[in-house]
């Protein structure tokens, strides 16, 4: 996953100070060999000595017209700079000629402070968009939803008593009748999924009530941050404001995501937490080689680089308390934890070849492994157990606490380990089998083979009311709230992701390899386990780095900066295309989103495939 091997990509600054903006060059640099502290290397040129001469095929493409990369100082190639932002962007930056053609004349103070923080002001308002779009309505249907039947229950008793309960018979009726009491009862329950979901859904519950709008709120309020994460992760991946905030305007306005923002589930706490995860590694990348190039002054050292210590990292540190969390809100976040922690080490390795070592896996696996290990791994499983404190602090006598938290008292076994602890892994044995064989036949039941074509969305509600009821207005309605993708942007995501194959396998590009890292972790487990009763939303956890591979498409069909006008002009309106008619697909599908009353005929209409009824 580490294009660091072979040529490192450069900069890709956002021309903000012409009034533009730029993205990403998407064609790697050379690498050339850089030169010892001392003298320069015997294929370097020196000052007394030419550059090598270039090959016959080489020479070939520049009598055509090729033009070779400029070779980029070792710093930048370890730290590419960021576009934009204070000690990037000048104290004035000139006025855009695009405004002054527009006929709009900011004062100069005013503008160069928009150019200096368009970093965050673009990735803000994008987020604030999708923001207005998940709360509008949010508590409407106003109805209990799908497996809402489960959680939103589960997080009241967690609140409430420490751990999950038994609700009785009608709890679902009387929780939805206005003034009634909510029947909790101090029963404990066996449930199958890790509590911090169900904790973060509980809080929007004691802020607003037991209703739709209060079990929503939480995961509603992490939809709009992941917006607003994955335009600032995609600006430091890509070096381009730009393309940052066209990569949070796209996971705005995919329709999965904003179902899943809207419905009191868990899937969408996951996929928070796995990409947090990502962005911190990200950081923490960034820092690191930061690190290195500052010891290094400039220039590689074989010796320096194979020794040096990387010191202290948070940033790892803090992903791997993300993907704890990610665990300890459903089991899928193991496949997380490893990936994750092969991706911060070959990361490392690519670092290490960059700076001048010699042998930068084994100088990686001396120095680099153990804390990486204890960084991702041992933080996580900290974190895991951790968040089971609410069932740890109930009852051990029988039928008082949590389901199972008696389980080891008075039993033979390893008594050296704490009760509390073997009776916790006897649940997660439990749990465990559950998981592997839960094959029971459900409706909207799908196949990963066709979740990236959208082959079997799920309903999660649906209802078909006659005119004048529900807001109807025809002779007969259809209200559906279906979580499904939108389309365009998914199939465009198909070809996104060949494209990201490519550049990760053929031009060793780091960024695809990044993209395809995360993608991969929250998809390709659930293949082996397809006899299992799974579904498409819990695809969601992956959509962002989906959307972040049609983020790369967009920029290479833009081009590089320097590429040819004409080259650009067409680039970037074929750019702009995809992604308008990406949101006019979404406007398209949002009453589907939404649980609104439109008529039959009109339903029909956007159910594009018989699997999708």
């Amino acid at each position: 996953m580490n294009g660091d091997t072979a040529a490192q990509t450069p900069t890709g600054t956002d021309h903000t100070a012409q009034g533009g903006v730029g993205v990403p060059v998407l064609t790697d640099q050379p690498s050339p060999a850089v030169p010892g502290p001392r003298e320069p290397g015997p294929e370097q040129p020196g000052p007394d000595r030419p550059g090598p001469p270039r090959p016959a095929w080489l020479r070939g493409l520049v009598r055509h017209g090729y033009t070779p990369a400029p070779a980029v100082p070792l710093a930048e190639r370890l730290v590419p700079p960021m576009p934009d932002g204070p000690g990037v962007t000048p104290d004035r930056v000139a006025p855009s000629p695009l405004l002054l053609r527009l006929g709009i004349a900011l004062p100069d103070r005013l503008w160069s402070w928009l150019c200096r923080w368009a970093g965050w002001l673009g990735p803000l308002a994008v987020a604030l968009f999708g923001g207005l779009l998940r709360f509008t309505g949010l508590g409407q249907p106003h109805a209990i939803i799908f497996d809402e039947t489960y959680y939103a229950k589960d997080a009241y008793a967690l609140w409430h008593g420490g751990y999950e309960i038994s609700w009785p018979e009608g709890a679902n009726e009387q929780i939805m009748t206005p003034g009634a009491a909510v029947p909790y009862q101090a029963v404990a329950s066996y449930v199958v999924h890790p509590p911090v979901g169900k904790w973060i859904i509980g809080a929007g519950e004691q802020l607003f009530g037991m209703n739709p709008f209060g079990w929503r709120f939480s995961v509603a309020l992490l939809g709009t941050l992941s917006i607003l994460m994955v335009a600032r992760i995609a600006r430091r991946l890509f070096r381009s404001t730009l393309l940052g905030c066209v990569a949070g305007l796209l996971l705005a306005v995919d329709g999965l995501h904003f179902v899943l923002s809207r419905a009191a589930l868990l899937d969408l706490i996951v996929m928070f937490w796995i990409l947090a995860a990502f962005g911190f590694l990200l950081l923490d990348r960034d820092r690191t080689r930061a690190r290195i190039a500052e010891r290094l002054g400039g220039v590689a050292d074989p010796a320096l680089a194979g020794r040096l210590n990387l010191g202290w990292r948070p940033y790892r540190i803090a992903a791997g308390v993300c993907v704890g969390l990610t665990c300890a809100t459903k089991w899928s976040g193991l496949y997380v934890a490893a990936a994750f922690g092969v991706l911060t080490v070959l990361w490392d390795v690519g670092a290490r070849r960059l700076a001048g070592a010699g042998r930068p896996h084994l100088a990686t696996l001396v120095r680099d492994v153990v804390p990486a290990f204890v960084s991702v791994v041992v933080v996580s499983v900290v974190v895991y157990i951790t968040s089971w404190w609410g069932w740890f602090a109930s009852s051990n006598a029988p039928g008082k606490g949590g389901w199972g938290r008696d389980w080891a008292v008075g039993r033979d076994g390893a008594t050296w380990i704490p009760e509390g602890l073997r009776a916790l892994w006897h649940y997660h044995s439990t749990v465990y089998e559950f998981h592997t064989h839960l094959s029971d036949p459900h409706t909207y039941q799908s196949n990963p083979w066709s979740w990236l074509v959208l082959g079997r969305p799920v309903s999660f509600f649906y209802e078909s009311p006659k005119q004048g009821q529900s807001g109807c207005t025809a002779s007969e309605c259809a209200r559906e709230v279906l979580g499904i993708g939108t389309p365009l942007l998914w199939w465009a995501g198909v070809v996104a992701l060949v494209y990201c194959l490519w550049r990760w396998a053929a031009r060793r590009d780091w960024r695809a390899g990044a993209v395809l890292c995360g993608l991969a972790a929250g998809y390709l487990p659930w293949f082996a386990y397809q006899q299992r009763t799974i579904f498409l939303f819990y695809a969601v956890a992956f959509v962002p780095f989906l959307v972040l591979a049609v983020t790369m498409m967009v920029g290479a069909l833009i081009g590089p900066p320097g590429a040819s006008r004409d080259r650009r002009v067409i680039g970037s309106a074929a750019a702009g295309l995809l992604v308008l008619l990406i949101m006019w697909n979404f406007l398209f599908f949002y009453p589907l989103y939404t649980g609104q009353a439109i008529p039959m005929e009109d339903w029909r209409r956007r159910m594009w495939f018989t699997s999708w009824i």
